[in-house]
């Protein structure tokens, strides 16, 4: 089939037999490789076949072009019809079909159940329902700052616009006018408890049509009224559109049609066999079998490096300072610094209390304020920053860590260059109370792999910080409270975070040399330590003081040298049994070191007060903590 301008305008009728007969031989793969790989999801995979097909068809992408800028950008929301993705994409010459059948949902295989880069074709790793939207809104906005003349759909399913997170994406397409956007959404009515509108039902037109979106209704196995509806939306320069396709699950296997069943359940042998020969497609299921173990082809990812920033000279505060402010003011910096794309900043109806209101105000056509919409702004943000675009987000540590979780891991399984400022950290928050009073930052980012945090001890570190954080790959977390907080010294009385100060992630700053302790600690906690280091130093004791910028980083060579003194206090604004001080524990058991340890760090929620006298009810002030470590040396 040729396309025209990259993309095909009609269908005709070679084109339409030809569409016709792949649908029939890639139903066929999806009843093999699932029954094959004893799992999946061939119900919904053959609803949404037709739709793939389509779609790939008419999209500017294609097997010799799939790498290349100005391609089409397709994102798979409903990640569990992987076997009518890869069925259609490789009856399109992506890649081998008999491949595909070979290593679906084998380990040493690109072929997993729920779609994933690199294969050619697919753009986002989903499998999360309700995802695709935003991460399609991410791919659209990048279209326009880079000014591609791409544009951006997205395939999802009936049953995934009950959540919230596609409404929010609605609203935000609307509102940035992302004309370049259309959706594609698989009706069959079905999912895996049964009919959608018993499950839970959603005017799913309607609510399209109230977020401002144009709505095209039509079959969804009717290519030509697919091609039709395409090119009615792609046309349409002034809204983003939504094509409801009304499809069949199971479409074509009779006893297969509309049974939720086959939502999830692979075919067995025998129904697999019967299936075929509905389908009119070969019965070669022992030869593949046989074949189950051959090796398959895998693929290199094809990443878009990110953009060098130029990051200026680093602010100096000499007094008091609010490290919010730090930020934001060399935020404002790089704004007025790299005045053309790529970079973007989201915000969350928070932009002064984050301090992103400088940035909007220095660059307002790269400030995106998506309202109190978390879940879509991070998996935008997220989707955004693997187009080449330098993308930052700031939020309270609630909202864009413990809030949206699920999206952040979502972001890291994509290998994206997300940045988060996540302020209002710990019970440095205060009066806020503990609804907002963020104690697991740490723990939680523990758990994604390719996730960094970098927690500054003042205003100094946290612009050393920003400007090194904004320059890396991957995803990283900058965490600070809500309150000023003095300057960071040397013994000298001189800024320790001066301008010369380089920062590095994992590095430690000793802080004060001692031998008769060592505390690590972090973040806001830091200048309560070296308080805690003058109090014991008039009663003989010299405690050793490390700052722990990066706690998911220590160097062992730090706690082994910590251990000398004979007793290690870790000390922090955070849950104490998933922050730094199980950090810090478990290195010391894996390394082997006998030495006194003792935690210090937060036992429960906290209640409405101000910092201090949180950190004192709590036992966390520099007293008590001057006070444990007397106590443990006895």
């Amino acid at each position: 089939m040729g396309k025209m301008n990259g993309y095909h305008r009609e269908l005709i009728k070679d084109d339409l037999k030809k569409l016709t007969e792949l649908s029939r031989l890639g139903r066929g793969d999806i009843i093999k490789m699932t029954c094959l790989a004893g799992s999946g999801h061939p119900g919904g995979s053959m609803s949404s076949i037709d739709m793939y097909l389509a779609l790939y068809s008419f999209a500017h992408i294609a097997p010799d072009n799939y790498t290349c800028p100005d391609r089409d950008r397709i994102v798979i929301s409903h990640g569990h019809t992987s076997p009518g993705a890869y069925a259609a994409l490789a009856r399109l010459g992506f890649m081998d079909p008999r491949e595909v059948i070979l290593g679906f949902r084998r380990f040493d295989s690109p072929y997993e159940g729920h779609v994933v880069r690199p294969i050619p074709g697919i753009e986002w790793s989903s499998g999360n329902l309700g995802q695709g939207l935003a991460a399609g809104c991410g791919y659209a906005l990048a279209a326009r700052m880079k000014n591609l003349n791409y544009h951006t759909y997205v395939m999802m399913s009936d049953g995934e616009q009950a959540k919230g997170q596609v409404a929010e994406a609605r609203r935000f397409a609307k509102k940035y006018g992302l004309a370049g956007l259309t959706v594609l959404i698989d009706h069959n009515h079905l999912q895996i408890s049964g009919r959608v509108e018993d499950i839970m039902p959603v005017n799913i037109k309607e609510n399209y049509l109230a977020d401002g979106w144009r709505v095209v209704e039509v079959p969804g196995h009717d290519f030509q009224a697919l091609f039709e509806a395409m090119q009615t939306c792609r046309d349409d320069d002034q809204n983003p559109c939504a094509i409801i396709c009304a499809t069949v699950m199971g479409q074509n296997v009779s006893f297969m049609e509309n049974k939720p069943e086959y939502h999830g359940r692979a075919l067995t042998r025998d129904e697999c066999v019967k299936a075929l020969a509905e389908l009119g497609v070969e019965n070669d299921l022992e030869k593949l079998a046989a074949d189950r173990n051959k090796p398959v082809k895998l693929f290199d990812p094809k990443e878009i490096p990110i953009p060098r920033l130029v990051t200026g000279k680093n602010r100096v505060y000499p007094e008091n300072a609010d490290p919010r402010q730090a930020l934001g003011n060399a935020l404002e910096d790089i704004a007025r610094l790299n005045p053309d794309p790529p970079i973007a900043v989201f915000d969350c109806d928070l932009a002064e209390s984050v301090q992103t209101h400088k940035f909007a105000k220095a660059r307002p056509e790269s400030f995106f304020e998506a309202g109190v919409s978390e879940h879509a702004t991070a998996t935008i943000a997220g989707a955004l920053s693997v187009n080449g675009i330098t993308s930052i987000w700031g939020d309270f540590g609630v909202f864009g860590i413990d809030e949206v979780y699920n999206q952040l891991r979502l972001n890291d399984i994509n290998r994206s260059h997300l940045k988060v400022f996540a302020t209002h950290l710990g019970y440095n928050v205060g009066p806020d109370g503990k609804t907002h009073q963020c104690i697991d930052y740490v723990g939680l980012l523990r758990n994604l792999f390719g996730f960094k945090i970098v927690l500054p001890c003042d205003a100094n570190q946290a612009d050393h910080i920003l400007r090194y954080v904004l320059n890396q790959p991957g995803n990283w977390v900058i965490g600070v409270g809500r309150t000023k907080l003095p300057p960071v010294k040397n013994e000298n009385g001189a800024l320790f975070f001066s301008a010369d100060y380089k920062f590095n992630y994992g590095k430690v700053d000793l802080l004060r040399s001692g031998d008769r302790c060592a505390v690590l600690t972090m973040g806001a906690m830091t200048f309560r330590a070296l308080d805690a280091h003058e109090i014991l130093k008039k009663d003989g004791i010299w405690a050793r003081i490390y700052n722990i910028s990066s706690p998911l980083a220590i160097d062992p060579g730090v706690v082994r040298e910590a251990a000398q003194t004979g007793l290690i206090v870790t000390y922090e604004d955070h849950n104490v049994h998933s922050g730094l001080g199980s950090i810090v524990g478990r290195m010391i058991a894996e390394i082997g070191i006998t030495v006194k340890f003792k935690c210090l760090g937060v036992t429960q929620y906290g209640a409405s007060a101000d910092s201090e006298t949180l950190f004192r009810k709590a036992g966390l002030d520099a007293a008590a903590l001057a006070q444990t470590v007397r106590s443990s040396l006895g």
